[in-house]
């Protein structure tokens, strides 16, 4: 027996080994990417803090995108590493030689401004949200409902979640509210149904088709309508401001409708053949299902509290936005379900993925935000200007489109992407004649929420379906890549040609 085993433990510790290269490999390919940025010579018209900013912005990224060590633990080392050495990667001269400035303190300020995002805390309560309807298992009634009467095939419960995202769309101006904070809890609980367990080889059974399908009708949606994405307002008025231009609301669908209809009918079916579920049909699961309601018997006394409280929520975000943020509506019912014991502290503690999005939602945040702090986005749009002269308009309107649409990747908002890079877009645009601005802004402003397909951090959802444990780095990367060039093919094949019919 010695002999085999001898001969065994080479071979068994081969992949170990190999595992442990590759994984030093992607730990040092962010530093790498990182460093050889930042001895770049810096470029003309940029200060070399806003470079260096950059620099450790890019290094971040790629160690999103490859994973070493969890999207947490990347993002707030890129933030610690920034705010240590903030007088080369963050602050201006001005700003170092004011004596009144007290650098430390600043660059604290800065590393934690995240974690005071409105959309941080609202991603946070939806995981709550999700928490109750698991604990009651009101979420798990709604999916053997759902599974009873659309559950024979995963396509339809495909469509079930798309219209459904639709239905609330127009009325929900946080994509996160509606999609993070009311589908998701819902549908969440129907992998399990089906045998699909989140971080393990049985996710693609059925569970991450299902979460694609609903980020993905998220992004759509908000796009299709002016109140389905609270940026889209913002964006509203900077065109207004800056152009003088005025987009209704009857103006935005109709410029959008047909790429929208399209997209809604079709993309269930697309994500079905990118991403297709191992079980695509199942006769025994609906009865089961039926025979499952049966035993949950009648709503329970959390169950009806917890409707209660997620209609309030969910009423608050749509008419009341004026009076009440949704995020602080969102901790509002977390209080309430604490109070009245639909949660426990101790699920609120104990939720991992929740504290684990909230970090790494929160870094990204402020990183991103400080690419505009430095100056990094106003630097870019004025080179963009510089490029574009002596360019056909249209050749010209493009190609700041498809811009404005890829450096989506440098934002983890699409508030932040809209505050940063809309105005510089616009007049950029607006100094080049033969442009047909009307079409021009309308093409930027529904761009917005197609947009955010394309990373795990692009839109407000994007983490809460990241975190669920259906959608590994790997895939949503790719996935976000190939939808997010069907998004932007279909804005310039589809939705351009028509908005210049129509406008």
């Amino acid at each position: 027996m010695k002999p085999t085993t001898t001969l065994n433990d080479p071979n068994k510790a081969a992949p170990a080994s190999a595992g442990q290269k590759k994984r030093l490999i992607m730990l040092f390919l962010p530093v790498l990417v990182a460093v050889l940025l930042l001895l770049t010579p810096v470029p003309a018209g940029l200060q070399p803090y806003a470079w260096h900013f950059f620099a450790v912005f890019v290094g971040v990224i790629v160690g999103l995108i490859f994973e070493p060590l969890p999207g947490a633990v990347i993002g707030l080392t890129g933030v610690v590493v920034i705010a240590l050495f903030g007088q080369w990667l963050l602050f201006s001269p001005a700003e170092l030689a004011d004596p009144k400035f007290k650098m430390p303190t600043e660059a604290f300020k800065w590393a934690v401004s995240g974690f005071g995002n409105s959309t941080v805390w609202l991603i946070f309560g939806a995981f709550m949200f999700a928490a109750g309807y698991d604990k009651t298992q009101f979420g798990r009634r709604l999916a053997l409902i759902l599974v009873k009467y659309l559950g024979r095939r995963s396509l339809t419960l495909g469509y079930a979640i798309t219209f459904a995202d639709l239905l609330l769309a127009p009325f929900t101006p946080s994509n996160t509210a509606r999609s993070g904070g009311t589908i998701y809890p819902i549908i969440a609980n129907l992998p399990p149904l089906y045998g699909s367990k989140p971080n393990d080889p049985s996710a693609r059974k059925i569970g991450s088709y299902l979460m694609w399908v609903a980020i993905t009708a998220a992004c759509i949606t908000s796009s299709m309508f002016l109140s389905a994405l609270a940026p889209n307002l913002l964006a509203l008025a900077l065109v207004k401001s800056i152009i003088g231009f005025n987009i209704s609301w009857g103006m935005w669908f109709l410029a959008f409708l047909p790429l929208g209809v399209i997209l809604i009918l079709t993309m269930p079916l697309l994500a079905y053949w990118f991403y297709p579920p191992e079980v695509k049909i199942n006769d025994e699961v609906p009865k089961w299902a039926k025979a499952e309601l049966e035993k949950l018997g009648k709503l329970s006394r959390n169950e009806i509290l917890l409707l209660i409280f997620v209609c309030s929520a969910l009423l608050m975000w749509i008419f009341a936005a004026a009076w009440i943020e949704p995020a602080l509506a969102a901790l509002l019912v977390v209080v309430l379900m604490l109070w009245t014991g639909v949660l426990n502290w101790n699920d609120i503690t104990s939720n991992k993925p929740a504290w684990n999005t909230f970090a790494w939602f929160a870094t990204l945040v402020a990183l991103a935000d400080g690419l505009a702090r430095v100056g990094f986005i106003a630097w870019l749009g004025k080179e963009g200007g510089q490029l574009l002269n002596g360019f056909d308009p249209q050749v010209a309107a493009v190609m700041l489109l498809i811009a404005f649409f890829l450096l989506h990747y440098l934002f983890a908002s699409t508030t932040a992407h809209t505050t940063a890079l809309l105005p510089a877009m616009l007049t950029i645009a607006a100094a080049i004649p033969g442009i047909n601005m009307p079409v021009y802004c309308l093409m930027m402003v529904t761009s917005l929420g197609v947009m955010g397909i394309i990373t795990p951090y692009g839109t407000g959802p994007s983490p809460i379906y990241y975190g669920s444990g259906y959608l590994p780095t790997k895939d949503y990367w790719r996935l976000g890549t190939i939808f997010g060039a069907i998004f932007l093919g279909g804005m310039m094949l589809i939705a351009y040609p028509w908005m210049v019919l129509m406008f």
